[in-house]
């Protein structure tokens, strides 16, 4: 026999079922992201990451070190490896593919540091980053950045968080913390 907090119990768990099926967050690609981050008032972000070697991340597999790597290591096109693409493209380490609708050319996307922007792409929740972070935006810290710049790397190069953060520094002046 069921008791009331036996039912209680089981209508909480169905309504914490929902809740979390509910914050699946989806990614969006850099092209959904520009259409905010464009604009001098807003930091102009979008034009910061063009420049950035992170937007060209994809492309370096393709350069004569990364295919003379590959070759000596048993790899057929360091292009579509998963070891390679992990961190040279916003690449889902759990399914071993891209993430989303996003193309790989993107190389290492807005999404891949700052979390999949379905749910706090509006200029409404983008102005307030308390919000924006329960909507899924990841504020990227040194963790993050050393999931894919450390020794594991064959390319590694010491890698020193404070400068290489300030280089790739792309604040938003509209946003409130």
């Amino acid at each position: 026999m069921i008791t009331k907090k036996g039912i209680l119990l089981i209508c909480m768990i169905m309504f914490l079922g929902n809740v979390i099926s509910a914050q699946t967050f989806k990614y969006i690609g850099a092209d959904k992201c520009k259409l905010c981050h464009n604009k001098p008032a807003t930091g102009d972000q979008y034009a910061k990451w063009l420049k950035d070697p992170h937007s060209q991340a994809i492309k370096t597999l393709s350069s004569q070190a990364s295919l003379d790597y590959a070759k000596k290591n048993g790899i057929a096109d360091p292009a579509k490896e998963a070891k390679c693409l992990k961190c040279h493209s916003t690449f889902d380490r759990a399914d071993a593919k891209i993430r989303g609708t996003i193309l790989a050319s993107e190389g290492v996307s807005c999404e891949t540091c700052h979390g999949p922007g379905s749910s706090y792409k509006s200029p409404a929740i983008m102005k307030n980053q308390a919000m924006a972070k329960t909507l899924g935006m990841i504020v990227p810290d040194k963790a993050l950045c050393l999931e894919c710049h450390n020794k594991d790397n064959p390319f590694f190069k010491e890698f020193n968080y404070e400068a290489y953060s300030a280089k790739i520094a792309h604040p938003n002046p509209a946003a409130k913390k």
